[in-house]
Formats: C-alpha cells, sequence, structure tokens
C-alpha cells in the first residue's frame, strides 16, 4: 500500500493539471474576497465572510479527485495502473488517500492566501480586523476541510463515471443547478442534507444554514464514503 501512495503522489505532484487547478483556485479566493474586502472592510463580519471563499473554491479540489481517476482513463494510463496492481481496490485506495490530501492541500493554501489577501485589505484602509474571532476560524478549519471532503468525493464520481468531461460536467451541473432545483423540490428541510449544503454547514456558509458545522461535515464525509464504495464496485468491471 506504501507503494501505491508514493506512487500517487508522484502523479499527483508531476502533472500539469493539479497545479493549474490550485492556481486557479487562488486567484478565485483572492478575487472574491477583495471584492467582499473592498466593499465592506469596517464591517466586523467581514473576515469571516472573506474566508468563506475558501470552501467556495471546494470546486477545484472536487475536479482534482475527478481527475485522479477519470483522467487516467481519458489517456488510457489506467491499464497500466490495473495491470502494476491487480488489486483494484488498493489503487483506489490510494488514489482517496493522496487526493483528500491534496484536496486538504488546496484548504491550507486557499486559506493562507484568503488570511494575506484580507490583511493587505484592511490595512490598506486602517482597519485593524478582529484576527482572534472565533467565528473566523472555525468557517477556515470548516472550509479547508470542506476542499478534502470534495476531493474524496471527486475520486468517488470518477471512479463511477469514468468519461472525465462527462464526470466533470455533471459534478459542475449539480452543484450550479440541479442540487439548486432539487433545494426547491425537497424544501429546506431536506435540501440542507445534500452534498454542497452538507459542504456550506461545514464551513459555516449561509447556503448551509440548517445543519450544525459538524454535522454537516459528517453527511459530506458520508457521501464521500458511499462514493468511493460505489466506485470501488465500478472498478471490478474489465478495463476496456
Amino acid at each position: 500500500m506504501r507503494s501505491l501512495v508514493g506512487v500517487e503522489i508522484r502523479k499527483l505532484t508531476t502533472v500539469r493539471s493539479p497545479w493549474v487547478l490550485l492556481a486557479a483556485a487562488q486567484l478565485v479566493v483572492i478575487l472574491g474576497a477583495s471584492g467582499r474586502l473592498a466593499r465592506h472592510s469596517d464591517d466586523p463580519k467581514v473576515l469571516p465572510e472573506a474566508a468563506a471563499h475558501v470552501g467556495l473554491v471546494s470546486l477545484f479540489a472536487l475536479v482534482l479527485g475527478v481527475l485522479a481517476v477519470a483522467g487516467e482513463y481519458r489517456h488510457r494510463t489506467i491499464t497500466g495502473t490495473y495491470l502494476g496492481t491487480p488489486h483494484r481496490g488498493r489503487v483506489l485506495a490510494a488514489k482517496l488517500l493522496v487526493n483528500t490530501a491534496g484536496g486538504l492541500v488546496f484548504g491550507l493554501v486557499a486559506a493562507a492566501v484568503v488570511l494575506a489577501t484580507s490583511a493587505v485589505w484592511l490595512a490598506a484602509n486602517g482597519v485593524s480586523g478582529d484576527w482572534s474571532d472565533a467565528e473566523l476560524w472555525r468557517t477556515l478549519i470548516g472550509c479547508v476541510l470542506w476542499n478534502a471532503g470534495f476531493a474524496a468525493l471527486g475520486v468517488g464520481v470518477g471512479a463511477v463515471v469514468r468519461n472525465l468531461t462527462a464526470a466533470v460536467a455533471g459534478a459542475l451541473a449539480w452543484l450550479a443547478l440541479v442540487e439548486g432545483v432539487l433545494g426547491q423540490v425537497l424544501g429546506t428541510s431536506l435540501a440542507r442534507w445534500l452534498p454542497f449544503s452538507s459542504g456550506a454547514s461545514l464551513g459555516e456558509l449561509p447556503a448551509g444554514s440548517g445543519l450544525a458545522q459538524w454535522t454537516g461535515g459528517v453527511v459530506l464525509l458520508g457521501y464521500a464514503v458511499l462514493a468511493w464504495a460505489a466506485g470501488a464496485w465500478a472498478t471490478t468491471r474489465d478495463v476496456s
């Protein structure tokens, strides 16, 4: 298992796409947080609201997880991967472990970037800011874990769908459209249990109102486990 993890780490760090996703996520964090800070730098709640952008870019971590599996199917490297390690469940477990850690790194880097961006904007406006605000740090921790959870979810989605374009498009469409429509149909009491809403609860975003922060985290973990289990079942089929 250790050798499989090492292989997945090398794949993650030597391929260009994870670095592109990481850079794009930081750009979104900077722009999103700056927009909030520029308009409301004197608002006592501006720091937690700026920090919430760390959670909103978890979609990049989701794509990272999808690429880990569906990307190999697209480039037809998955055959060699499975021939080298016939126990496909172990391969998927290694991908899950490494890419969940990758999502955690995405979140930690975004957290550092949002704190630096906030410090620059507040200093430019002559505002000190409340850096000891417990809500700020709860939001940051929750959003970092949200990134890790979505990366894990992405691994499962990529293993089930396999077609990279369909997996990425389907995952993003779910977040942007389907979950919102379902929320309208199901009502608030049920919609809060959906994947994005549970992540938003973990990150303490308004969109996640209805679940306690760590309840949202447990629900998101459950979705990641279910997706991985479905992916593990899917990998028992022959590789085309």
